[in-house]
């Protein structure tokens, strides 16, 4: 049944015990007001581009509502951890709700797996607290650096997506603040077309205050992994084919800059879930406690320089030479969150900072699609210091979800002002002529009418939120780009941006 271990209470990441046990949530209080910070620039992961936005606080849900009826400003986006690289969790010039205080563990039904937590819990708290208990995410993006509520209003994805989908296929129920100040709980089978709107909904339908998930049990916090190197593309595509029945996790690392025979070479890793006979007996006892990890940091942006076509071509080179064919026990942090063991990353790319571009090809597509993308970039000699390889499964029922099957290619690349630009549309053009889209967690410089072409359900989604937010009062700089909103103003939707 539900765990019934007592109370504790997450503040900004803090316990006031020892040991994690559960909380309801507080009694509210009217009288509390919410609190208001101060005008700031901010930007997305990226650090590309800042933009002036009123941000405010709250810990209570009387604290939201009374910020949404202020009439102090005409909209506003809920921000997690700022972890989406562009600018989904910004609001030029407008209201950013910080959602981190309201981090609150509620229950944990441990019969089920299931728990229930605010929305401002993060992945790597719940990975601290739970998984010494056995538990583990159902999916996980590359950071544990990010809440609950935005992972569910982006609809995140791992490396087990050929196997479990993305994290709204574990999302049981959620309840969500709409632009009326009505709380509305949403599931498969009560308001389920609001439901499948909040998920991948990038915050544009509500403020998601709490919600039900499923997680994953576990033996152990390591996982076996199987690293393959291959020749080219053909061969990585052929062995995810080959192996993702057998493997709950896969992901390839591939040269993008490598060109004739060897296009799309990669490192493929494979990997299942440890289980405690698979450690060696000195790590049994500790089977479920990471082991501590020594940070790195990036003290200040690099300069611009340091990241070009030579450098990345010789990271490359390395990385290839260095995984052969082997197996390795590794742990959950080292595999999951390779970057996060360096703070403040995104700093290696200098002051203009970078974009990340994820493409989604269908199966049908796929093949075709990867090579021309891959032969652009390298012969664009456009440096993408990480290039992530990974197979898709089933879609979810999301308006705006993702993820169907096929192959995902996320490259990072240094921004280069009109040059990358360029690239980018001719990218774009790529994934278009393939049927393919891309992700909007990553996506920072597509147009209106790219992501229309890319997303059919898109009006579907725009007529479900003029019924719960006729005034637009939910919307973000991301939003008015692409025209998600209905906003005659929307930069998106204007003729002469667009032509």
């Amino acid at each position: 049944g539900s765990s019934s271990l007592g109370h504790f209470w997450l503040s900004r990441g803090v316990l006031a015990c020892e040991y994690p046990k559960i909380m309801k949530a507080p009694i509210e209080n009217p009288l509390v007001e919410a609190h208001y910070v101060t005008e700031k620039r901010i930007g997305g992961w990226g650090n590309r581009s800042l933009q002036s936005c009123h941000l405010s606080e709250a810990e209570t849900l009387n604290q939201l509502r009374s910020i949404l009826k202020s009439g102090d400003l005409d909209s506003y986006i809920a921000r997690g951890l700022g972890r989406s690289y562009g600018d989904p969790s910004l609001n030029e010039g407008q209201g950013v709700i910080l959602q981190t205080s309201r981090n609150l563990f509620l229950e944990l039904d441990e019969s089920q797996g299931m728990l229930e937590c605010q929305a401002g819990v993060t992945f790597s708290e719940i990975i601290d607290h739970l998984l010494p208990r056995g538990w583990f995410l159902p999916t996980t993006p590359g950071t544990r650096f990010v809440t609950v509520g935005g992972a569910i209003a982006a609809d995140v994805h791992g490396k087990n997506h050929h196997r479990h989908g993305s994290l709204g296929n574990a999302v049981e129920s959620l309840r969500l603040l709409t632009a009326s100040g009505e709380t509305v709980t949403c599931s498969r089978q009560q308001n389920s077309e609001l439901f499948w709107a909040t998920i991948g909904g990038m915050g544009l339908t509500g403020i998601i205050l709490d919600a039900r998930f499923r997680l994953r049990a576990v033996q152990t916090a390591y996982c076996h992994v199987t690293y393959r190197r291959t020749a080219n593309l053909e061969d990585t595509l052929d062995l995810f084919q080959q192996s993702d029945e057998s493997f709950e996790y896969s992901v390839a690392w591939i040269d993008c800059l490598a060109r004739g025979s060897k296009l799309g070479r990669s490192v493929v890793m494979l990997a299942n879930d440890a289980r405690i006979d698979d450690l060696p007996p000195g790590l049994r006892p500790a089977a479920l406690e990471l082991p501590k990890r020594r940070r790195l940091s990036v003290p200040f942006h690099l300069p611009g320089f340091v990241l070009n076509s030579t450098t990345v071509k010789a990271f490359n080179g390395f990385y290839y030479s260095r995984y052969g064919d082997s197996q390795r026990l590794i742990d959950f942090d080292s595999f999951f969150y390779p970057l996060d063991g360096i703070r403040h990353w995104n700093r290696i790319y200098g002051r203009r900072g970078f974009v990340q571009y994820q493409a989604l090809f269908p199966h049908s597509t796929s093949r075709q699609g990867l090579v021309e993308m891959l032969e652009k970039i390298a012969h664009s000699r456009r440096a993408s210091f990480l290039a992530v390889l990974k197979s898709s499964g089933p879609a979810n029922d999301g308006h705006l979800s993702y993820l169907y099957p096929g192959h995902t290619l996320a490259l990072d690349f240094p921004y280069q002002g009109e040059v990358t630009e360029r690239l980018f549309q001719q990218l774009d053009q790529i994934l278009l002529t393939h049927g393919g889209r891309l992700y909007l967690a990553k996506d920072s410089m597509t147009t209106a009418p790219t992501f229309a072409r890319m997303y059919p359900r898109l009006d579907e989604f725009r007529q479900l939120k003029k019924q719960v937010d006729p005034g637009n009062l939910f919307t973000s700089s991301q939003a008015r780009r692409l025209g998600i909103i209905d906003d005659p103003l929307s930069p998106g939707l204007c003729p002469e941006k667009q032509a």
